[in-house]
């Protein structure tokens, strides 16, 4: 029997959406991985954050190939058109997901792009598997621990995060996702946006992604990493990924984020240089919510070419 409040299901063929790109499956760490990928050249690989998938990176892959990348937006595992497996969301296996996509694509390394959870993991998998992680670029998260500090410390930062407290609920969060076609998922991406340059959120971008939160099992899948990340915070295996990430990142990193980001304050994002004993480049938008990637295109993807092609990045 269909509950009334959720939406029709979604198929997963949802999420392939045609462009210059081309759609294909890559096994890696005991699951099936879908990415979208285009150009040739060194291998960047993109990880997009909640409650977004690969088609959040849908510029950058344009403009990545066009600048000689071989540019590869991943579907995290539970998201999009990868595998929903009941378990394994904890950030150090979502971590070597990412490193085994690097590894199955038959490159030595990778540049990391991730934003929001997609950052989190980034920064992760740049210090479980540091050999395959040649940049790192973060978009609108901090280094794990002091994402962990401000979440704990900074009572505007708690309350910022409120979506992530009110994910630890059984069974609700899901529910609310995938009601009314996904409607949810349209507020939070109008909300957590800033107030507009360009043509995001459009209403029919904002469609496709509600359209790909009522795949099922998705909504699951997709706050699972939230709940370990909270509900981990006392526990053995939550302390000891946070004594793990101790260690410091040793590659390049850039780390971008919007001025006007109203789920991760600048205050609490800033600082993560302090985990980096590299060449670490902090660019803050004006104006830009939590999606400057797609908020404004061009600018991001400026950036972050110029970065990735920047022999000697400077501190």
């Amino acid at each position: 029997m269909t509950d009334p409040a959720t939406s029709p299901e979604q198929p997963p063929s949802v999420v392939r959406i045609e462009g210059p790109w081309t759609h294909r499956d890559v096994a890696a760490n005991g699951a099936r991985f879908h990415i979208a990928e285009l150009g040739d050249g060194p291998l960047v690989l993109l990880l997009h954050g909640f409650p977004e998938f690969w088609w959040t990176w849908r510029h950058q892959l344009v403009a990545l190939a066009d600048a000689g990348f071989r540019a590869v937006a991943m579907d995290l595992r539970g998201v999009g058109g990868s595998d929903r497996t009941p378990r394994g969301y904890d950030p150090a296996n979502l971590a070597l997901d990412i490193t085994g996509v690097v590894r199955s694509l038959g490159e030595p390394d990778a540049a990391l792009v991730g934003h929001d959870l997609g950052g989190y993991l980034a920064w992760t998998a740049a210090v479980m598997r540091p050999k395959l992680v040649r940049r790192l670029a973060v978009s609108s998260m901090p280094h794990p621990r002091r994402w962990r500090s401000a979440m704990l410390s900074d009572p505007r930062q708690t309350a910022a995060g409120g979506h992530i407290w009110g994910f630890q609920r059984p069974w609700l969060p899901e529910r609310q996702l995938v009601a009314d076609e996904g409607a949810l998922v349209g507020r939070l991406i109008r909300d957590w946006a800033g107030p507009g340059i360009g043509e995001f959120p459009s209403d029919p971008v904002v469609e496709t992604y509600q359209r790909a939160m009522c795949i099922p099992s998705t909504a699951h899948c997709a706050v699972e990493p939230y709940r370990w990340m909270v509900r981990s915070l006392a526990r053995p295996d939550g302390i000891q990924f946070n004594r793990r990430m101790k260690r410091p990142v040793r590659v390049p990193t850039l780390h971008l984020h919007g001025s006007l980001d109203p789920v991760m304050r600048t205050r609490s994002a800033a600082g993560s240089g302090e985990y980096v004993e590299a060449p670490y480049r902090w660019r803050l938008f004006d104006g830009l919510g939590h999606f400057p990637h797609e908020e404004d295109p061009v600018a991001f993807s400026t950036e972050l070419v110029n970065w990735l092609k920047d022999p000697e990045p400077d501190r």
